[in-house]
Formats: structure tokens, C-alpha cells, sequence
């Protein structure tokens, strides 16, 4: 019961992945602490420090917290009112052989920022992974629906006809731009490295009696035993917080796209063309129990306007860091990180689960084309009338004259549009009567939709997904379930 009386993040205990939730968990973080002062006293030894083996073995064998070890924490940081302190010496009451030398020449920042770094890369990985899934699902819900004709839409208004395929190719191109964003700011990160307590190394020039070239050989060897190709060559205290908006950019991104996406299928599923995955046994409403809601894509949104925000916070943060560094960053960090890929990783298993189960319903999609593709085909019927030796401006003022009565019989009388049935009932068109079948194909007014779908697919997002990590990712991959 105890967890039902204190406040939950729904983030983690509602909505994320455990993997991700594990990401910044404690249990996750301080064993990060570990690992990184293992790492600084593994680099050091190999340099010269007089570090024993029996304390690397002993650091080596208590990397991992128990729940003892998070109690004994717990008190050390109440009483010395030091995170990373408490850590320490609770680190030393397991390996005692190293008491003396974890955290050597470290501030806390070695700890806590490099950890972040780790954090950010192994989470923006995570996100690439579902990612690639999420382009692969939409991909295949493209190539399936390629000809499909439907009526496109601009202002919300009726428009040209498009095809079903060809409208998600739209939603992949902006998910193929998200991911190449994405790896790019993973790519690209650095690792803060051991700097010291402004930046300037001056506790580790001391602890190798003046030594330069073995300082900057303990930042190269810490850096490659983390894991990263490089340092970031300069840095005050802390990483520059303009790597965290670096970062969350192409989150925010992200959230743009599948806000964007997730308000179309609302919208699709209002017009009862495309509906998202509903379950036998699902409520839509407590009251009203005919109701199908689009909970999945509402919940998109709304994680994704969350999402689109967190951005600002980096900015603000990284605007007011003085000098080499305040301390006005860190209690906003706690929050704002976990919180931006956490949501950006709901966002994904929820777009997952939806891409898989995406209804289409095309004898729905065929009446409404129906109601309109009459008055897109007038030019059709005018040029055709034209072709068989009739006049241009005589053809338009009868289809002119036509339109307005069907019109009239749609909007004023609630009828369906009977404008076809008015141009077969005109003598005028004679000429052109056994053509008007084929004059209002659908498919004769979608242009090069299934093509543009085809080479799409074929020149974009395949070569996008052939990257070895993300052909990984996709062989993993299973079907997305959501737990709410």
C-alpha cells in the first residue's frame, strides 16, 4: 500500500517502458557513480597513483547497491546534506581497500554530469530503436494502402484526391528527419571527462606532481573506458548546458511530428475513414457506451504538447549557468531530463501501437469521395465535351448551371449530390455519356500517388532502415502493448 499513498510520476509508474524507466532510476544512477569512480581509479593506477588491487577488486565487486546500501545512503546524505559525498563513504563501507581514494582529485560533477552523459546517449539509442519500429509499421501501412484513393484535405476543406499511402508518407518523411536528428545529437555527444572543479585540472596537475601529459592521458583513458571517442576539450565545472538543449531539440521535434500525426488520425477517425486499434472490451465513455475515442492518439497529443515544452527549461537553465557554473541546474535537471525521454519514449510505444492496429474502412472513404469527386470531375466532363467538337465556354456555363442545382439539393435539402445524374439527364452531353464512367474513376484524379509511395519507400526510408543498428532494433521488435 505504501506505494498508493505517496505521489507517482505516471510517466514511469503509468505510462514508459521499463527499460527506460530503469534508465534513470536510482538503482541505475548510483551504480553509474560506481562505475565512473572505478573507472577514474583504474585510469589513475595505470598512471602511477599508488591504488591497490585489492581496492580496484573491491570496487569492482559492489558496483551494484543493495537495499541496505540505499538505507546507509540515505542517512549519510541527511546528515552531510551532499549527494555525492553520502555516496562516497557509502561506497567505502563495502570497499573499505578503497575508501581512501574513490573520488581522487574528483568533484562531484565527474560524477553526476558524466553520469548524465551516459544517461542521455544509452536513452537517445533507445529512442532510435522505436523509432526505426515506429517508420517501419507506418512504412508498411504506405505500401499497403499506395492506391488507395481518398479525398485530400487543405484548410479542412475538400480537395484534390490523394491515396491513403501516399497522406502516411507525409507522417514518415517528418519521422525520418526526426530520426536522422536524433542520431545526429547522439552522435555527437561528448563525454564531460576529468576536469576538475573548475575545468582547469588543477587538483589532478597536483596529484601528478606538475605532470601534463599524464593528465590529459587520465581524461583520454576515464573517457575511453566510459564508453565515448572523446572529452569535450574544454569545460567549466559542469558540461556546457548547451549540450542539454542540443539534446532535447530533437525531442521537441519529435513531439511536433507526432502531435501532427496523432491530430490527423483524430480527425480520420471523426470522419469514420481510419480508426486506431479499439479492443473487444474497451470503454470510450462512461456515459455514452457507443463511444469509440481516439484515447490513443488523444494520449499522443497530449504527451507530445508536454514534450514540445520540456525544451524551454534547457534553454532558460543554460542561459543563466554564471561563470563556471550555479547550482540553480540541478534540481531543474532532475526533472527536466528523465521527464523529456520518458515521454518521448510513451510517445513512441503508444505511435507503435497504433501504427499496428490502424483500421481502414474504404467503403467509407469511397461515399465521401462520392459526394465531392462529382464537382472535382466537371473539367474532365468540359474537356471531354471539348475533345468532341463542343465548346469550351458553352460546356462550363451548363456545368455551371448544373453544379449550382446539385448543390442547391446537397446543402438546402439534405439530398446527395445528384450532379452526374443531372449531366446523364441533359442531351447537351450526349457526345461524352459513355465516358462519364471513366471521367469519375477515382483513380484518374490521384496523379502520381502510388508512385510517389513507391519510390518513396524504396529510395528513403529502406535505406534509412538498413542501418545495421536499426535492422537490430526491427529484428527485436515486438508488437507494442500498453499497459492503460
Amino acid at each position: 500500500m505504501e506505494a498508493f499513498d505517496t505521489y507517482q510520476t505516471p510517466l514511469s509508474s503509468r505510462y514508459a517502458s521499463k527499460e527506460m524507466a530503469h534508465l534513470f532510476s536510482s538503482a541505475n544512477r548510483f551504480h553509474t557513480w560506481r562505475k565512473l569512480w572505478l573507472n577514474l581509479a583504474i585510469a589513475e593506477k595505470e598512471l602511477g597513483l599508488p591504488i591497490s588491487d585489492e581496492a580496484i577488486e573491491q570496487m569492482k565487486a559492489n558496483l551494484h547497491l543493495d537495499a541496505k546500501q540505499f538505507e546507509v545512503a540515505a542517512e549519510e546524505e541527511k546528515k552531510r546534506r551532499h549527494d555525492v559525498m553520502a555516496h562516497v563513504h557509502t561506497f567505502g563501507q563495502v570497499a573499505p581497500a578503497a575508501a581512501g581514494i574513490i573520488h581522487l582529485g574528483a568533484t562531484s560533477c565527474y560524477v553526476t554530469d558524466n553520469a548524465d552523459l551516459i544517461f542521455i546517449r544509452e536513452a537517445l539509442t533507445l529512442l532510435l530503436g522505436k523509432l526505426a519500429v515506429v517508420i517501419d509499421r507506418f512504412a508498411a501501412f504506405a505500401q499497403q494502402h499506395r492506391d488507395l484513393p481518398t479525398l485530400g484535405f487543405t484548410h479542412f476543406q475538400p480537395a484534390q484526391l490523394t491515396t491513403v499511402g501516399k497522406r502516411a508518407t507525409l507522417w514518415i518523411q517528418e519521422l525520418l528527419w526526426d530520426l536522422r536528428n536524433i542520431k545526429r545529437a547522439r552522435d555527437d555527444l561528448g563525454f564531460r571527462g576529468v576536469k576538475g572543479t573548475t575545468g582547469t585540472q588543477a587538483s589532478f596537475l597536483a596529484l601528478f606532481d606538475g605532470d601534463h601529459d599524464k593528465v590529459e592521458e587520465l581524461d583520454r583513458r576515464v573517457t575511453e573506458l566510459s564508453g565515448f571517442s572523446y572529452a569535450y576539450p574544454v569545460t567549466s565545472q559542469t558540461y556546457s548546458r548547451k549540450i542539454d538543449i542540443d539534446v532535447l531539440a530533437p525531442l521537441a521535434s519529435f513531439g511536433a511530428t507526432a502531435h501532427k500525426l496523432a491530430t490527423d488520425l483524430r480527425l480520420l477517425a471523426h470522419l469514420k475513414e481510419v480508426e486506431e486499434p479499439f479492443e473487444s472490451t474497451q470503454i470510450g465513455s462512461s456515459a455514452m457506451a457507443y463511444k469509440r475515442n481516439p484515447m490513443r492518439s488523444e494520449r499522443i497529443c497530449s504527451l507530445a504538447r508536454h514534450l514540445m515544452t520540456i525544451q524551454q527549461n534547457a534553454l532558460g537553465t543554460a542561459s543563466v549557468q554564471w561563470f563556471e557554473r550555479t547550482l540553480d541546474d540541478s534540481a531543474n535537471r532532475r526533472i527536466t531530463l528523465p521527464e523529456a525521454f520518458l515521454t518521448a519514449d510513451i510517445v513512441l510505444t503508444t505511435l507503435q501501437n497504433v501504427s499496428e492496429g490502424l483500421v481502414v474502412y474504404p467503403k467509407v472513404i469511397a461515399r465521401r469521395i462520392a459526394q465531392e469527386l462529382p464537382f472535382m470531375a466537371t473539367e474532365n466532363i468540359i474537356m471531354a465535351m471539348v475533345k468532341k467538337g463542343g465548346d469550351r465556354q458553352e460546356a462550363h456555363e451548363k456545368i455551371r448551371v448544373l453544379s449550382h442545382e446539385a448543390a442547391h439539393q446537397v446543402k438546402q435539402l439534405g439530398l446527395e449530390n445528384d450532379l452526374i445524374e443531372r449531366v446523364r439527364a441533359d442531351p447537351y452531353f450526349d457526345p461524352i455519356k459513355g465516358q462519364l464512367d471513366a471521367l469519375l474513376d477515382p483513380k484518374s484524379f490521384i496523379g502520381r500517388a502510388p508512385e510517389q509511395v513507391d519510390r518513396f519507400l524504396a529510395e528513403w526510408v529502406r535505406p534509412a532502415l538498413a542501418d545495421a543498428e536499426l535492422q537490430a532494433a526491427l529484428g527485436k521488435a515486438g508488437r507494442a502493448e500498453l499497459n492503460v
